[in-house]
């Protein structure tokens, strides 16, 4: 699957006010945006493959995804995880609770999955927004912790953004320090911050890339002051 253009822009969620994807699971705005993106590309894909939604022969698609997992993109991999019964839950496979069998061997083998960069994100970027989703998909088995910090994150992700180890390490350092009772605020401010700081730059990358002097114009394009004329 080829990722196309970042899309997702940095905006708030009219549900719970935070940046959009970024409430779930306790929103459920943000949670079925989150869906969204496993389950957009699942429809994609039941077109290529000429199939119908909820038959058999939809089963039988997923259960081919999810013997080779290594064939297909993530997102592909996991709403077909989502679309089979896990033998020992009985919930969705990949999604059950801590220490069922089934479901954490299929957890494992999602990351066998392709990851695709979209064009104009930091390596990696792709990588991070699948680890994030799957967090915010299956909150259960994580801490509450890196659940917070995770969904904060993901829609700075989604945007474009990767954070530097730096920007890693002090958000770390932020979350073992911070009383239980503030740790909410002060990563939501930290994060904050780096929405900013991602949105000036951002802007501008854009500014110098459409002046007439950026390096990256053509020469041929490129303005010069006639002699003589007020620069």
């Amino acid at each position: 699957m080829v990722r196309q253009e970042t899309d997702v822009t940095l905006r708030r969620c009219t549900e719970c006010r935070g940046y959009a994807y970024g409430g779930g699971p306790a929103c459920a705005v943000c949670r079925d945006l989150v869906d969204g993106l496993v389950e957009g590309a699942w429809a994609v894909f039941l077109r290529q493959w000429d199939t119908v939604a909820g038959g058999d022969q939809e089963r039988a698609l997923a259960e081919m995804v999810a013997a080779e997992p290594d064939r297909h993109d993530w997102r592909i991999v996991d709403a077909a995880f989502d679309r089979l019964v896990c033998p020992d839950c009985g919930g969705r496979l990949a999604r059950g609770p801590v220490g069922c069998p089934a479901c954490d061997l299929a957890h494992g083998f999602r990351y066998a999955a392709i990851e695709t960069d979209r064009p104009g994100v930091p390596p990696g970027n792709e990588h991070a927004i699948r680890v994030n989703v799957s967090v915010v998909r299956r909150p259960q088995v994580t801490s509450e912790s890196e659940v917070l910090v995770r969904r904060l994150l993901l829609p700075l992700l989604l945007a474009g953004f990767l954070p530097t180890t730096e920007a890693a390490q002090r958000m770390s350092a932020l979350m073992k320090k911070s009383p239980p009772g503030r740790r909410a605020q002060l990563v939501e401010q930290a994060v904050e911050g780096l929405a900013e700081e991602f949105s000036r730059t951002r802007r501008a990358a854009r500014a110098a890339a459409s002046s007439p002097t950026s390096p990256d114009t053509p020469a041929a394009t490129r303005h010069r002051s006639a002699r003589g004329r007020p620069r």
